[in-house]
């Protein structure tokens, strides 16, 4: 009776959650590159999602005085994209770019803007703040913020690394083994997120999100053994597990980092500003699941013995429905 029980909640927890798995990345971001490729004239690359959840289509917003020049649509899975040049009247410093429709379908949309005489510019834009006026030069101040924010924003709106964060944190019952932990996770990650965006690593991206939901799964199916099964390396060392794992998620990072690119001239500090936005989000997070901790172990303490599996069931029927759909990705 009571492994029926058990199983009914795996599967309950699995038809509620597994919907949300696709909230483990968001919908992926338009593109705007744009490059100037003589005075007066500039080559554009648009890409944007098929599909949007809401709203009208998004389309790029050139400065007054650019003339489009000889379009050249096409399909790149599930984006279309468009090809074009531009004559300008006028000089791209204090230019604006922009991307229309981002409020209307709650989407983003990455700018890569690069002149004649090398200089680079990358921003974000989304609604309310749908446009990039090109300045004379990016302050580093401006960079650290912006990669900062990225950084920030990027941990918290990822499922997948924040189930894995919150798998540690249920995982081992000692603060200063937690520290530990966590500190190790972040050692591992930060290390293959540096290589790899400054080009001294590179792996495929399908296969490292594979294996990230893997960790996920790996790390449930530990927590669903509960403390009384012989320990297992993960329980004996967990912050040795810790560093291998953030390893993998550092590429995670890593390919998130790629899609926004990094300005030529600022690169070790957008990458460290990068670094520190992600570390920040993670102890925001870690802070908060210490916080309800406590109580949410009071209320298993009080309620049938089942009921402490709960979070495992819950993060490994996510992180199995991931290892699914993201090996069938491979093929």
């Amino acid at each position: 009776m009571k492994e029926t029980r058990r199983g009914g909640v795996a599967l309950l927890l699995a038809a509620v959650l597994v919907p949300l798995a696709a909230t483990a990345h968001r919908l992926a971001p338009s593109l705007l590159e744009v490059r100037e490729t003589a005075p007066g004239r500039i080559a554009v690359f648009w890409k944007t999602p098929l599909q949007r959840p809401v709203g009208a289509a998004v389309e790029p917003e050139l400065p007054a005085g650019c003339a489009v020049e000889a379009a050249e649509p096409g399909v790149d899975g599930t984006a279309a994209t468009l090809r074009f040049e531009a004559a300008c009247d006028v000089g791209l410093i204090g230019a604006r770019f922009g991307v229309r429709g981002l409020a209307e379908s709650r989407t983003e949309a990455l700018l890569r803007l690069t002149l004649l005489d090398g200089r680079s510019y990358r921003a974000v834009l989304r609604g309310g703040d749908e446009a990039f006026v090109v300045p004379e030069r990016q302050r580093a101040l401006d960079v650290f913020v912006q990669y900062l924010g990225l950084g920030f924003r990027h941990i918290l709106e990822g499922l997948d690394h924040l189930l894995f964060v919150l798998g540690l944190v249920l995982l081992v019952p000692s603060t200063r083994m937690l520290v530990w932990t966590v500190t190790s996770f972040t050692v591992g990650h930060s290390v293959t997120l540096s290589l790899a965006a400054l080009g001294f690593l590179g792996l495929p991206a399908a296969p490292v999100e594979l294996a990230i939901a893997g960790t996920i799964l790996v790390l449930a199916v530990e927590l669903a053994r509960g403390e009384r099964a012989k320990p297992s390396l993960l329980r004996r060392a967990p912050w040795a597990v810790a560093v291998g794992f953030g390893l993998l998620h550092g590429l995670g990072f890593a390919g998130a980092l790629a899609e926004i690119g990094l300005p030529q001239e600022e690169i070790p500090l957008a990458l460290f500003a990068f670094n520190v936005g992600i570390e920040l989000g993670q102890l925001l997070f870690v802070a908060i699941v210490l916080v309800v901790r406590p109580a949410a172990r009071a209320a298993a303490r009080r309620g049938p013995a089942w009921l402490g599996r709960v979070p495992a069931y819950a993060i490994g029927s996510l992180a199995a429905y991931w290892c699914f759909e993201r090996a069938a990705g491979l093929f």
